[in-house]
């Protein structure tokens, strides 16, 4: 049986992979692992669970709840928030644990479980290992110890957290957005109530689509994943510039106002250059990812700005920034990740500085974002292959040597297997788009072959 955990949390078609039962024991094995960590030595645990909009989510948090109140964890039911909301609130309020119940840009029929650690820091590698080595021990029979009487979590639905993360979020923006019309698209996600009120706060006119979540309608056409509504809507209402979120809300793409697109590169050279401006941007030096664009790192070069690249996913980049005080990181696909104010990717704080650095400056998102150029990158998904044999299978090493003398010291290539899904991903760069695609479409047919 494969590892539950990939690179952000427990993910699978909701009440096929990922069932109730599986959420349940996955939280009480969750509470065990913390509790024999020294976690809740002194106190008596608390946690905080929140959900994107999805339907199986109602069922999903009532198993983690249940899960989590039967192991002795008194619990704070925030409902509807975003990831970084619930990373947040764990960190705010002291508690010990924080649960959300999300998968982020995939479709509406999955979901998943992420667990953050105190202060709101998604978990170390090996702790996830130990809740699931203690979920799969239990799962076979050693029997857990349960308390009763008074020792059983209580549950309390926290209705302050809304109004407390969008506080935050206006509060720690280094000018208001007064003058700026943003047109926002929620993806009828956990994003649909906070991103408008956190713009509208911070003094922006709003325009809203993707707002109205019913629990099926998330990412579906809209949202981070299909820009064009967002596009459509910014030059119809002549907007500065419009802001694109995914299911959970961990991150941002953005659109000017002429409707082009502003990935998470562009927006990371952005606001390094307006952080190192304002002396903000510690040890001089920006996080991204081996996904990053070639034009980011030369834009960054330019400017003078160290990068420093992990390996994908936003944990890797935070635990980079954690461990040498690096202030700012992200990846391309719009997870950023501003370490002063968040613990997380966070796309209405994202979107918020983007807006903010707009107002400030008096330039257009299109001006601003011109600081790099985009070079022509193509990214061909693989399904319904072994990727765990992508390092190792000997006709993938030929194949990936012979397109990198190819393109020489022009471009890059990169085969990745998803940490999220069932594929493999076959990036190639290169100055002229034709010359990538003919090369990411032999590297693409190479896969299917090697590892099919």
């Amino acid at each position: 049986m494969g590892r539950l955990f990939g690179t952000d949390g427990v993910r699978g078609v909701a009440n096929a992979d990922l069932t109730a039962e599986l959420a349940l024991g996955l939280s009480v094995a969750a509470a065990h692992v913390l509790a024999e960590a020294g976690t809740f030595e002194g106190h008596r645990p608390v946690a905080v669970v929140g959900r994107d909009p999805r339907a199986s989510g109602e069922f999903l948090e009532a198993a983690v709840v249940a899960g989590l109140a039967s192991a002795g964890v008194d619990v704070l039911r925030v409902g509807v928030l975003p990831t970084p909301a619930v990373a947040y609130l764990t960190g705010s309020l002291g508690a010990d644990l924080g649960v959300m119940l999300s998968a982020s840009h995939n479709p509406m029929p999955d979901n998943g479980i992420k667990f953050f650690a105190r202060g709101g820091h998604k978990l170390a590698d090996e702790l996830e290992d130990r809740i699931e080595e203690t979920y799969r021990a239990h799962s076979s029979g050693e029997p857990w110890e349960r308390p009763t009487g008074a020792g059983v979590g209580r549950v309390t639905v926290y209705d302050e957290g809304f109004d407390n993360y969008v506080a935050h979020l206006v509060g720690v923006l280094p000018n208001r957005l007064d003058g700026l019309k943003v047109v926002i698209d929620g993806a009828h996600g956990a994003a649909a109530r906070v991103s408008p009120e956190a713009f509208a706060r911070a003094g922006a006119e709003v325009i809203t689509i993707g707002t109205e979540p019913d629990g099926l309608n998330i990412n579906d056409g809209c949202g981070s994943t299909h820009l064009g509504l967002l596009r459509a809507a910014v030059v119809e209402h002549g907007a500065d510039l419009g802001v694109a979120h995914d299911g959970d809300a961990d991150r941002c793409l953005a659109v000017d106002r002429e409707g082009n697109e502003v990935d998470g590169d562009q927006i990371l050279a952005v606001l390094a250059l307006g952080m190192r401006e304002a002396g903000m941007l510690r040890k001089n030096t920006v996080v991204a990812t081996v996904m990053s664009n070639l034009g980011f790192t030369l834009a960054m070069e330019r400017a003078g700005i160290d990068l420093v690249r992990t390996a994908v996913g936003d944990r890797y980049v935070l635990e980079e920034m954690k461990a040498h005080g690096f202030a700012l990181g992200g990846e391309q696909s719009g997870h950023v990740i501003v370490l002063d104010h968040a613990t997380t990717g966070d796309g209405t704080l994202t979107g918020l500085m983007l807006g903010a650095r707009v107002a400030e400056t008096g330039r257009s998102l299109a001006e601003l974002a011109g600081v790099m150029e985009r070079l022509p990158q193509i990214l061909i998904n693989v399904p319904d292959v072994d990727r765990s044999r992508v390092a190792t299978a000997p006709e993938l090493t030929a194949a990936v040597a012979e397109a990198e003398r190819e393109l020489g010291a022009t471009g890059r290539v990169l085969l990745r297997p998803s940490g999220t899904e069932p594929l493999v991903r076959v990036m190639v760069e290169a100055a002229d788009i034709e010359q990538a695609r003919a090369v990411a479409e032999r590297l693409a047919d190479a896969v299917k072959s090697a590892l099919g």
